[in-house]
């Protein structure tokens, strides 16, 4: 078996159990115990938040191991969510503290450099750096940019937009291989950007069910939903980021209109728009909605167990059509139903599956309508609990994709 020598940039790695995103945490591990190396170049702001650790306070370069891998944490300046040159600056600090890291402090030689964007600019590093150490790079993309940066407002300046399309291309045409996160995405590139179908593979997001099995195996949910008071509840529970692509406001309008019903809605994470979302709901009275801090993946899931439905939610825009939900993934491996309030290839996923029912995004009325027609209606809930559990154990199994990865690395 050939081991791979794997060179990750990704500004975003996980630091910790309760921050940021796991896809590629949870693939590193299983590529390690496939007896390969993984190095990480990653940035040292803390979660969606954009908090930085005092052990990072004036550093340019920390060399860290998490779990056995060696993480290279590199300089993100704070000013991410403080204006969009602040978050410009954010984006390009990484790009030069990730570039100075890739080529002056990373060791050894290495076989593929695997690149995931957003952002767009995370490019740059993989691209100089494949051309110092003579290895080709796999460019990911998580979300269409910069399409999804220009409708959420993150982009408006006309040059950087200009920039950011020409770079596209041109990283575009470099990378060895494109993966893409769902089949929108894929389309997207063939048909509208002329990217060879032959230079794209699809590894989308995933479930952990080594975590899911071992909980509905042995984790007591009915008892958990009485300790936490809410077993007269039908609980729908949120997981994901607070930010302006997400667009949680519906969530409290929907909760408005079912003030006088025993739906309760549960909102667990951070981000920007987390402490205005609940100044609103103090505003509206709103006693039948609870947020809750970032947790680790596992206690995550006990309250996945412990509701009755799951939502994934997006602001209506047309950009959004093409993903998946990251969190919906989670509530199939929990056998939990989904209220799906984002259109496109999200909406296909769950009624091609049988596992929950579309939601008119930015539609608190048929948000209510349909919480309402689940409350009425146990059975359902049961069975496409379980459609979506068999779907996602299917298509969407971690280990599964993650070895898939690995082949499509060891052909280039």
């Amino acid at each position: 078996m050939k081991i791979l020598n794997i060179l990750l940039i990704h500004q975003y790695f996980k630091e910790s159990e309760i921050t940021g995103g796991a896809r590629f945490n949870e693939m590193v591990r299983v590529w390690k115990a496939e007896g390969h190396h993984v190095t990480v170049i990653s940035g040292n702001l803390d979660g969606p938040s954009a908090v930085k650790r005092s052990e990072y306070k004036g550093k340019f370069v920390v060399r860290k191991h998490q779990e056995g891998v060696e993480v290279l944490r590199c300089y993100v300046s704070e000013s991410y969510n403080k204006s969009f040159l602040g978050r410009l600056w954010a984006y390009f600090s990484f790009v030069f503290s990730g570039t100075f890291a890739g080529l002056f402090r990373v060791k050894g030689k290495y076989d593929v450099i695997l690149v995931t964007s957003p952002p767009l600019f995370v490019g740059i590093i993989a691209y100089i750096l494949s051309k110092a150490k003579r290895i080709p790079f796999v460019f990911e993309i998580r979300d269409l940019w910069p399409e999804s940066a220009i409708d959420t407002g993150i982009l408006s300046n006309k040059t950087i937009i200009k920039f950011a399309y020409w770079f596209e291309r041109f990283i575009y045409r470099r990378a060895k291989l494109i993966n893409v996160l769902t089949p929108a995405f894929r389309s997207t590139l063939i048909e509208k950007k002329g990217v060879p179908a032959s230079k794209i593979i699809e590894i989308p997001n995933a479930a952990d069910f080594d975590m899911s099995d071992k909980l509905l195996a042995d984790f007591d949910a009915s008892e958990f939903k009485e300790e936490l008071g809410w077993k007269e509840k039908f609980v729908i529970i949120y997981v994901g980021a607070h930010g302006v692509a997400n667009g949680l406001h519906q969530i409290l309008e929907t909760a408005d209109i079912l003030k006088e019903t025993n739906a309760l809605f549960v909102l667990i994470g951070d981000g920007m728009k987390k402490n205005q979302l609940i100044a609103e709901a103090k505003r509206l009275n709103l006693n039948n909605v609870i947020f809750k801090e970032p947790i680790p993946k596992k206690e995550v899931l006990k309250f996945v167990l412990a509701s009755d439905m799951g939502t994934s939610v997006l602001i209506k825009n047309d950009t959004f059509k093409t993903v998946y939900s990251n969190k919906t993934f989670d509530y199939m491996s929990c056998k939990k139903p989904i209220l799906m309030a984002i259109d496109g290839v999200s909406r296909e996923l769950v009624e091609v599956a049988d596992a929950g029912i579309y939601v008119q995004p930015e539609n608190p009325n048929d948000f209510a309508n349909k919480v309402l027609l689940y409350m009425n209606d146990k059975k359902k809930i049961e069975s496409q609990g379980e459609n979506g559990y068999h779907y996602a154990k299917r298509n969407f199994d971690r280990n599964k994709l993650a070895v898939k990865y690995l082949n499509e690395l060891k052909k280039i």
